[in-house]
C-alpha cells in the first residue's frame, strides 16, 4: 500500500526543511554504502596532507612570521597559504567540482569564520565541501615545536565523512571514515578507558581571543585539582587525534572554527568516543565550544565547567 503524507497544510520553510533533511540523509546512506568514492576521498586527503606535511617538515626550524591577524599571538607566516594551495590543488585536481574551505581564505575573528562557513554550506553545488587547516599549531611552527600538522576533512551537506590528521613529525596518520572506525598508520585506535575524573589527563587551549582565554583560566582553576593533569599542546589537530588514541582523556576548548575540528571529531567519534558541545548538545560543523573525550568522563567533565567554573 503506497503511503501519502499531506504537507500541503505546512509552512513553506517546515516543508524545504523536511525535503533537505531528507535529501541529506539519503545522499549521506548512499555515501556510506558507496565505499568505492569513499575510499578515493580518503586516498586524496591522505596524498594532500602528507603533501603538506612535507613542506612542514622542509621548514621545521621555525618560519618567520609575516603577519599577525587577529591579535599578537594569532600568527601567519608564508609557509600557512602555500600549505593551503598545495592541499587544495590536489584536491581539485581530483576533485574539481567539489567545495573548499581554507582557514587562510577567511578573515581572522570568530564572526567571520562562521560566516563563511555558513556561506558555504548553503551555497555547496553537490553537497561536497572539503574543510582544511593546513597548519594547525602556527605559534608551534613558528618556534620550531614539532606540534604542528595539516588537518583535513571532507563533509556532505554538513556531515563530516572522512577526517585525515597527518603529524609529518612523528609519521603518524590518523584517518577516520564515518561508519568504519579510525585508525593510525593503518592500525585500528579508541580511546583511553580512565572511567573517573581523577585519571584523565585533559587538555585545553592557550587561545588568542580574550574571551576564550578567560574562560580557559576558569577552567584550568576548577579541573586542574580534580583531574590527573592538564596539558595545552598548542593544536586542536593533534589534541583531537590524541584523545582518539587514548594518549588524552578529554579535551575542550571555548570557541574553535570548524577547520580545527571537523577532522578531528570524526576520528573521536569513529574511535568511540564523544564530542559534544558545552552543553552537551552532539558536535555539527557549526559547534565552537567544544568537548571531545572517552565519553566514560564527558559529563563530569562538563559539569565541572559549567557549575563550579562558570563556563557557558
Amino acid at each position: 500500500m503506497r503511503r501519502y503524507v499531506i504537507l500541503l497544510c505546512l509552512p513553506q520553510t517546515l516543508i524545504a526543511f523536511f525535503v533537505q533533511n531528507y535529501h541529506i540523509r539519503t545522499l549521506s546512506h548512499k555515501l556510506m554504502s558507496d565505499d568505492k568514492l569513499l575510499d578515493q576521498v580518503l586516498e586524496v586527503a591522505i596524498d594532500a596532507s602528507k603533501k603538506a606535511g612535507e613542506i612542514i617538515l622542509g621548514n621545521a626550524g621555525g618560519a618567520e612570521v609575516t603577519k599577525c591577524k587577529a591579535n599578537s599571538r594569532d600568527l601567519l607566516t608564508l609557509i600557512d597559504p602555500l600549505c593551503e594551495k598545495t592541499i587544495k590543488e590536489t584536491i581539485l585536481a581530483a576533485f574539481p567540482d567539489h567545495d573548499f574551505l581554507g582557514e587562510e581564505d577567511v578573515p581572522p575573528g570568530k564572526e567571520s569564520s562562521a560566516a563563511a562557513l555558513d556561506n558555504k554550506l548553503s551555497q555547496s553545488n553537490n553537497g561536497w565541501l572539503w574543510i582544511v587547516d593546513p597548519i594547525d599549531g602556527t605559534s608551534n611552527f613558528v618556534h620550531g615545536m614539532p606540534l604542528c600538522m595539516p588537518s583535513i576533512a571532507a563533509t556532505v551537506n554538513g556531515e563530516v565523512m572522512i577526517g585525515v590528521i597527518f603529524d609529518p613529525h612523528r609519521n603518524e596518520l590518523f584517518t577516520a571514515v564515518k561508519g568504519r572506525g579510525a585508525s593510525m598508520n593503518g592500525e585500528r585506535i579508541t580511546v583511553g578507558e580512565q572511567a573517573v575524573i581523577g585519571d584523565a589527563i585533559v587538555a585545553m587551549g592557550s587561545p588568542p581571543a580574550e574571551e576564550s582565554l578567560n574562560m580557559s583560566l576558569k577552567g584550568i582553576k576548577s579541573l586542574m585539582p580534580k583531574v590527573r593533569t592538564i596539558r595545552m599542546l598548542g593544536s586542536a589537530a593533534i589534541m583531537l587525534a590524541w584523545v582518539a588514541n587514548g594518549r588524552l582523556t578529554c579535551y575542550w576548548e571555548y570557541d574553535l572554527s570548524s577547520w580545527d575540528i571537523a577532522a578531528g571529531a570524526l576520528l573521536v567519534t569513529e574511535a568511540g568516543g564523544r564530542f559534544t558541545d558545552l552543553d552537551g548538545h552532539d558536535f555539527t560543523l557549526r559547534t565552537r565550544k567544544i568537548c571531545a573525550s572517552n565519553g566514560k568522563v564527558h559529563d563530569e567533565v562538563l559539569r565541572v565547567l559549567r557549575d563550579e567554573a562558570g563556563i557557558r
